[in-house]
């Protein structure tokens, strides 16, 4: 099967030019990447006077601007350039930990009634031991097949799929409708509730990883989970039934024993106050329609939404 890249990039650096050349090297060759760059002078500051097109003839490269970039609008236009039978949807600090990324992911979408496949996410060397552990609890070292007779046991997990790096049936995806076009964030999650409401299935394949993780600070947690917040709050046909306020709390108390067990004692009072940001950042989301814009505005990651 024909597989494309879709990539959405805004101020690319070095390490944009290393994921591009990893994913030339895999043992499953890509037709096209295809990028979909917001500002297109931060993309030819980093490419000029270098053999980048030379290099990457596969490279389709396409500009929009800030106001233009939706999370969920600017990908669907990228799978709908498109025509590959598979679209692997990855972001720009995601890195291909091997060769065989592409190909696990392609293997995993070969099981019956799956439309997308997810890769694992390790964490970077700059990774901190709390973001280290989640990472694990996240993305664990064995796949598994989610469909929606997991609901009742995993609830909120059985939607859980990451654009950071997922691959996709485009003909299953566009018979679908795709990601919702206006979305703050969860653009995935989103679409992963209408798979398995549909009676299709979603892989995480373990086999299949990438290198990508933050050492966020206590405040862009904040913004982060009120973005998670407004994206619950504006799609309860999704949410409502499965909170997420239940994982929240057990992913917390596992790092907390694994602080401890590892005695990383010093860095519990930070896991702690991270996940009081956290879950304040998110309950002013799900009540962000009961707030001012200009505070709305301060408190979203995702500002230009807001305009």
């Amino acid at each position: 099967m024909k597989v494309d890249v879709i990539i959405p990039v805004y101020k690319p650096d070095a390490s944009f030019l290393d994921l591009i050349d990893r994913l030339q090297k895999q043992t499953y060759e890509i037709h096209q990447i295809i990028l979909m760059n917001t500002e297109e002078k931060y993309f030819e500051k980093l490419v000029y006077g270098t053999s980048f097109v030379d290099n990457h003839r596969n490279v389709k490269v396409f500009h929009l601007s800030k106001r233009e970039f939706d999370h969920g609008k600017t990908r669907h236009i990228g799978m709908e350039k498109s025509k590959a039978d598979i679209c692997l949807l990855m972001t720009q600090d995601a890195i291909p930990a091997d060769d065989r990324l592409v190909e696990k992911l392609v293997k995993a979408l070969e099981q019956q009634d799956v439309i997308s496949a997810y890769a694992r996410q390790l964490p970077n060397e700059k990774c901190n031991p709390i973001e280290k552990y989640l990472r694990s609890f996240n993305y664990p070292e064995r796949s598994r097949v989610k469909t929606l007779e997991d609901l009742p046991v995993l609830g909120i997990k059985t939607f859980f799929c990451s654009n950071v790096c997922c691959a996709y049936k485009r003909e299953k995806y566009m018979e679908l409708g795709g990601f919702v076009r206006h979305t703050i964030f969860n653009e995935d999650m989103i679409f992963a509730s209408k798979v398995i409401r549909s009676g299709y299935a979603i892989a995480y394949e373990a086999d299949a990883k990438v290198i990508h993780s933050h050492n966020y600070t206590c405040a862009a947690q904040l913004h982060r989970n009120f973005d998670l917040g407004v994206s619950q709050a504006q799609h309860p046909e999704v949410f409502a039934d499965v909170p997420s306020e239940g994982e929240g709390i057990r992913s917390v108390k596992t790092a907390a024993a694994h602080l401890w067990n590892e005695k990383l004692w010093t860095w519990i009072p930070y896991l702690i106050a991270q996940s009081g940001f956290k879950y304040m950042g998110y309950l002013l989301g799900k009540k962000y329609k009961k707030l001012p814009l200009w505070m709305v505005k301060k408190l979203s990651m995702n500002k230009e939404y807001w305009n």
